[in-house]
């Protein structure tokens, strides 16, 4: 059975976003860029909303991340070589290597998915997460040291979630902070 985790870069104050959109501030160096490698390997498959999709694809599809600096090219690799599945009612088709299914569907698909697949899957997205609130097992904080003063929320607004700490560890290069809860329930 599969652990579905939701796992995001997040500003101090709990933004996966600026108020622009941006997700500019979110850039891994090579210690954080790494251990994303490692967490990769282990993902049986990505779950996406759409923007998250948009924002990933294109970028690490791009034969110029393959041919590009070990670690980048490592993860265009591993993210190639991932499942994806792309949850949207927008779009009519995805990239070779992905699988489109409808936002409806969404729980039920994810239900199926933890019953029959090992590892674990990890959404990307906060409207996607926010969906499956009820199903996610784990969350993973990566947590920067930069206040975005607004943006797009990592936690579902007016949701209770009771969690405890099962792993963290901090980058020391970067400030960065990586936390990783399961949900009490």
């Amino acid at each position: 059975m599969a652990i579905l985790t939701y796992n995001m870069i997040v500003s101090l104050d709990g933004f996966i976003e600026d108020s622009a959109g941006s997700l500019d501030h979110a850039m891994p160096d090579a210690e954080t860029h790494r251990f994303f490698n490692r967490q990769t390997e282990e993902t049986a498959a990505f779950l996406f909303g759409r923007r998250m999709y948009e924002a990933m694809e294109d970028f690490w599809t791009d034969a110029a991340r393959a041919d590009g600096e070990d670690i980048e090219a490592e993860f265009a690799r591993l993210y190639v070589d991932t499942p994806r599945i792309i949850f949207s009612d927008t779009l009519d088709s995805v990239a070779d290597g992905c699988r489109l299914v409808r936002s409806v569907d969404a729980v039920a698909e994810v239900q199926r998915l933890k019953r029959e697949t090992a590892g674990t899957l990890a959404v990307g997205g906060a409207a996607l997460a926010e969906s499956l609130v009820d199903e996610i097992d784990q969350y993973e904080v990566i947590l920067l040291p930069t206040i975005l003063g607004g943006g797009k929320p990592y936690f579902p607004v007016g949701q209770h979630l009771d969690l405890v700490l099962d792993e963290h560890r901090v980058f020391a290069a970067s400030g960065w902070v990586y936390l990783r809860y399961s949900v009490s329930r």
